[in-house]
């Protein structure tokens, strides 16, 4: 990180508030967080939900913009977000996400969240706000990867789609390696998985000029598998990090994307 000019006046961003430091909220217990949820609710947004193939039978119907806003006056608590999650419905599971603290969160937590993921909404929320945050974020790609359960399965590549952006530190070598996921993952039909493998593969072409020749080599080699799926991710890609847009963005000079992915992942209610 570069290191910061010597003046009398901080010109650095605040750091997120702590529960403790946040006005107001000190007082606060998750009944009354959930309380302000659910009076937050919109049956309009909730019988749009299936749209966007996000369940709605255990939600209020709260866009994520108004969670994220909701998030940014509790500011950050560990202990809430737990209470948060523990309360079951999606809302307040998103909740918990913005809420927590990545630097308490554990790698026990990481896997019982991970293991009751029951949309690709919340699945991609708390890879892309929360996991890759974590100091176990890597160990989870390679440990997820191994899994037959679907939103289980989908984890490790929506996090390592979302390290490609936030992890800024992170050498190339870790994610060529991780490419090896890519592949045997492709051959996933289902389509929750199959999408964010796919999401993984365009993101680590997209990250810098030396992940770009890789990515698109497996991309190639896909495109012509005899699986559907495998067809569909690879060609899918290929079109992307080979395009116009994201080759001019690679010949820059000293580039390293790190961008947010306007495909990333399906929309989620905003």
């Amino acid at each position: 990180m570069p290191t910061a000019r010597r003046t009398t006046t901080s010109t650095s961003k605040p750091k997120p508030k702590t529960r403790a430091a946040a006005q107001g909220t000190s007082q606060l217990d998750v009944e009354t967080v959930l309380g302000r949820l659910r009076k937050m609710g919109s049956a309009k947004v909730k019988a749009g939900m299936a749209r966007f193939a996000i369940p709605s039978e255990n939600a209020v119907g709260i866009p994520v913009g108004e969670i994220r806003s909701y998030a940014r006056q509790l500011g950050r608590s560990h202990g809430l977000a737990a209470e948060l999650w523990k309360a079951g419905w999606y809302e307040a599971r998103m909740l918990a996400v913005f809420v927590d603290e990545p630097a308490l969160v554990t790698s026990k937590q990481m896997d019982a969240w991970c293991k009751e993921f029951d949309s690709w909404a919340i699945c991609d929320t708390a890879c892309f706000h929360l996991f890759d945050r974590t100091p176990h974020a890597w160990k989870k790609v390679d440990a997820w990867a191994k899994s037959r359960e679907e939103f289980v399965k989908r984890a490790p590549f929506a996090l390592l789609a979302s390290l490609t952006v936030h992890d800024k530190q992170a050498d190339d070598e870790l994610f060529a390696d991780r490419l090896t996921l890519v592949e045997k993952a492709a051959v996933d039909d289902r389509n929750f998985v199959k999408k964010a493998v796919n999401w993984a593969l365009r993101s680590i072409g997209k990250r810098s000029p030396a992940l770009h020749g890789p990515a698109v080599e497996l991309a190639r080699r896909l495109k012509d598998s005899t699986s559907a799926a495998a067809r569909w991710v690879g060609g899918d890609a290929l079109r992307e990090l080979t395009s116009p847009a994201v080759l001019r963005r690679l010949a820059r000079p000293s580039r390293r994307t790190g961008q947010v992915d306007s495909r990333s992942h399906d929309r989620v209610l905003d």
